[in-house]
């Protein structure tokens, strides 16, 4: 085969795989722009805005990220995870000592059982003691479902907008690699036209073996 025909099929597909590499950091980067602006669109319509510093409780001020988006307007997937675990979180374990929806339904059936067996036994001061822990156990479960609801709707836009940053990232090494490839295909036909057309591919012969001399 000749030097320059082996140029050429090498450079050209030099160029395939650019061209392949740079279709694919666009789908990427589309991708990528989708995400960022639908989890920005649709944090916006929730309207919701970190506390400012000087709102902050000393609990809150423990929270890195709360200082630091303090007075933001939340809209970026970073500062929902933030609000999500550092605000949100922080309040869930402070209420009803901690416990989570499904714990207080828990304690809510466990509280009727009293309630029942006090009833029965005609005890109506434990009765109104217990009927009140119920709905300090209902207010709580109700808040604490509110909260945690938020808190999922919150990750899942997290989560979504981490996707886009892979896929940004993704469409990066694609780009980088495009444009080296590209380079490579150009020094290649830049060489197939430096090379004589009658110029031969002499593969490297093989190492002649010594022979052992006993």
């Amino acid at each position: 085969m000749k030097r320059r025909t082996l140029d050429l099929l090498a450079s050209a597909a030099g160029l395939l795989v650019a061209v392949i590499l740079l279709i694919g950091g666009i789908v990427l980067s589309t991708n990528a722009n989708f995400a960022a602006d639908y989890v920005k669109d649709q944090l916006s319509e929730q309207k919701i805005s970190f506390k400012p510093a000087d709102q902050l409780t000393d609990a809150e001020k423990q929270q890195a990220c709360l200082v630091e988006y303090a007075g933001q307007p939340l809209q970026t997937g970073k500062q929902a995870e933030c609000y999500a675990n550092h605000f949100i979180g922080l309040h869930l374990q402070n209420m009803a000592g901690g416990k989570t929806y499904a714990e207080l339904g828990d304690v809510q059936t466990q509280l009727r059982a009293e309630i029942a067996t006090a009833q029965a036994a005609n005890d109506t001061a434990k009765v109104a003691d217990l009927q009140q822990q119920l709905a300090d156990a209902t207010t709580a479960r109700e808040t604490v479902f509110k909260g945690e609801s938020l808190r999922g709707m919150l990750l899942t836009a997290y989560g979504f907008s981490e996707f886009g940053t892979k896929a940004a990232q993704g469409a990066t090494v694609a780009y980088v690699g495009a444009g080296l490839m590209f380079l490579l295909a150009l020094l290649g036909f830049w060489h197939a036209a430096r090379t004589p057309a009658t110029e031969a591919f002499a593969a490297p012969e093989p190492a002649r073996r010594e022979k052992v001399i006993a």
